[in-house]
């Protein structure tokens, strides 16, 4: 997870509360509720009864459903967290592909980065969200943003490029990095950077994360594809 270059994914389109949800569909739609509750105002905003208002149904129904606001918070979070990796995934299906073993590599891994940051940009709420989702990482699933972080961790090993001896928990190093850095967007000095300034912090995070990996500078033709990457 690593630099920025940003691609929408229509959370809002995909996840409309349904106000007129036909018999046995109430969590759904109480579950869409909340996805908007935590769109337009984060996680504080996510209640049964705030979910149940915005359904057009009472409170007591919902709670048929929910026994409680984390119940509630723990379907919102797995149903946010399934956007972020819709999110990883479409970056590393679009992105630039290279002649050069090496090169390609770490493209893949920009991509997850970019994928991570383009959704805590456009979804704040969502991504505050999601953030204490992940606490067990040896039981992920194989299509979450964590394996795939991994996989393309593998990768670097596999050209060359990443130490077998240096490849135990950098794809913690890396998620480090790239959370701390889509933090400062949200919530540092770095909410109000314009878009020049972006693409220039998220190339140097990237070769800074790149290059500490490695252990050594990156190639120029990797620094060069990565800057034409994350300017698209």
């Amino acid at each position: 997870m690593l630099a920025a270059m940003f691609t929408s994914v229509n959370i809002r389109g995909m996840a409309q509360p349904k106000r007129g949800y036909h018999h046995g569909d109430l969590r759904n739609a109480l579950i869409s509720a909340a996805v908007d509750l935590a769109i337009e105002g984060g996680p504080p905003s996510v209640t049964v009864r705030a979910a149940a208002r915005a359904v057009g149904v009472t409170a007591t129904a919902a709670y048929r459903h929910f026994q409680g606001r984390e119940e509630l918070l723990d379907a919102t979070r797995q149903l946010a967290f399934d956007r972020l990796n819709e999110s990883i995934a479409t970056n590393v299906a679009r992105r630039s592909r290279h002649r050069e073993t090496v090169v390609d590599a770490l493209l893949e891994l920009a991509a997850v980065g970019r994928g991570y940051l383009d959704f805590a940009r456009r979804w704040p709420g969502l991504f505050r969200l999601v953030g204490l989702l992940v606490t067990d990482l040896a039981n992920q699933p194989e299509d979450s943003p964590f394996r795939t972080l991994s996989a393309a961790m593998d990768t670097l090993v596999e050209v060359g490029y990443l130490p077998a001896q240096r490849r135990p928990y950098a794809e913690i190093s890396a998620w480090a990095g790239v959370h701390g850095l889509a933090m400062l967007y949200l919530d540092g000095p770095l909410r109000d950077a314009n878009e020049e300034v972006r693409i220039h912090v998220n190339t140097r995070t990237i070769e800074i994360l790149a290059e500490g990996l490695g252990g050594h500078a990156m190639p120029q033709a990797a620094i060069e594809a990565l800057r034409d990457a994350i300017g698209d």
